[in-house]
């Protein structure tokens, strides 16, 4: 099962992932796990990441491209992968079905959780208070400042994906103001009929 996962910052595209990870045994590729491990790792690519992550902007195409194109080559892709948070704009987007299409492999499903913008902004100051209560950092695009300025480069760049997907049947929705549990209750249907 190899499928897409849409949404604004803080919309649960990552709480959902990890779900379907625990339940289909297939990884959750997360261009943000996967770059904040390159910035740890003060990787060339990592620290190129890091300024453009620490202002709230997106990386280059051609890294992020290059990082997920190597990913599902892994062995434990086999069977299939969620992408979290990629493609992020059009050209991302005919560069994943070139990629797909040179390994001989297409998307199951593009799933776009629908979400209340104001709602958002009080999920990532709780996600940030939780982390912070829990002992464990914060993550530096959790601020409502950084999170306005992804929030907009989202509409800008990202938001024309639906109707990308949407042209090729592609593009399933659900509500992702939904609880977490009926949000998952939802996608599992969309792949019970896939």
């Amino acid at each position: 099962m190899r499928l897409i996962l849409l949404g604004p910052p803080g919309a649960g595209k990552g709480t959902q992932a990890q779900r379907l990870v625990e339940k289909y045994s297939i990884p959750q590729l997360s261009t943000g796990d996967m770059l904040r491990a390159a910035v740890k790792a003060e990787t060339e690519v990592g620290l190129k990441a890091k300024a453009v992550m620490d202002a709230g902007e997106l990386v280059s195409d051609a890294i992020v491209n290059a990082i997920v194109s190597e990913r599902i080559d892994a062995p434990d892709c086999e069977n299939g992968f969620i992408l979290d948070g990629y493609p992020r704009t059009l050209h991302q987007a005919d560069a994943v079905a070139e990629m797909l299409a040179g390994k001989g492999i297409g998307l199951d499903a593009v799933i776009e959780l629908l979400v209340d913008d104001k709602a958002l902004v009080g999920r990532i100051v709780k996600r940030a208070e939780e982390a912070k209560a829990a002992g464990q950092p914060v993550r530096k695009d959790d601020t409502p400042e950084v999170f306005d300025e992804r929030l907009r480069e989202y509409y800008k760049k990202t938001a024309p994906l639906t109707g990308y997907y949407y042209a090729k049947g592609m593009l399933k929705t659900v509500d992702g103001m939904d609880t977490i549990e009926g949000v998952t209750s939802q996608i599992e249907k969309i792949l019970g009929e896939i």
